[in-house]
């Protein structure tokens, strides 16, 4: 004669559900994310009591140091910008083209002054310069 034992009940875990939402973090957390634009370069931007934004740029000059100066995302120097701008001005009227010059607050004013002038050889009438409005915090 054969005794019966109770069986014990199986537990089975369904991680479907887990799966389902570590993946919907995923794609939270990527939509949600910000990134650096640009050459990622962080300038300390003068204050300006007068800053406006604005929104598209066709040609953006980033000035770091007499040996470090980009120009939209190409690397050059203060005095190799004039070439670059024309390469990235070709087949296109520099007229139209507007401009954003992006210096630090310590950056030298001759170098300002260089890269205003290889944008203005090239024909760029339009030029901005990036600042930060007043009282705004440091990054």
């Amino acid at each position: 004669m054969t005794i019966e034992r109770r069986l014990k009940p199986q537990i089975n875990v369904d991680l479907t559900p887990l799966i389902d939402v570590v993946f919907q973090l995923v794609i939270f957390f990527m939509i949600s994310s910000t990134f650096k634009t640009a050459p990622g370069i962080e300038l300390i931007l003068p204050d300006s009591g007068t800053a406006t934004s604005i929104t598209i740029t066709e040609l953006t000059v980033v000035a770091v140091s007499e040996d470090e100066v980009y120009v939209n995302k190409t690397r050059t120097t203060a005095v190799g910008a004039e070439a670059v701008v024309r390469a990235e001005l070709e087949g296109r009227s520099a007229s139209d083209v507007q401009a954003v010059l992006e210096a630090g607050a310590d950056a030298p004013y001759q170098l300002v002054v260089t890269l205003l002038d290889s944008l203005k050889k090239n024909g760029v009438d339009s030029v901005g310069l990036s600042t930060r409005p007043a009282g705004e915090d440091s990054p």
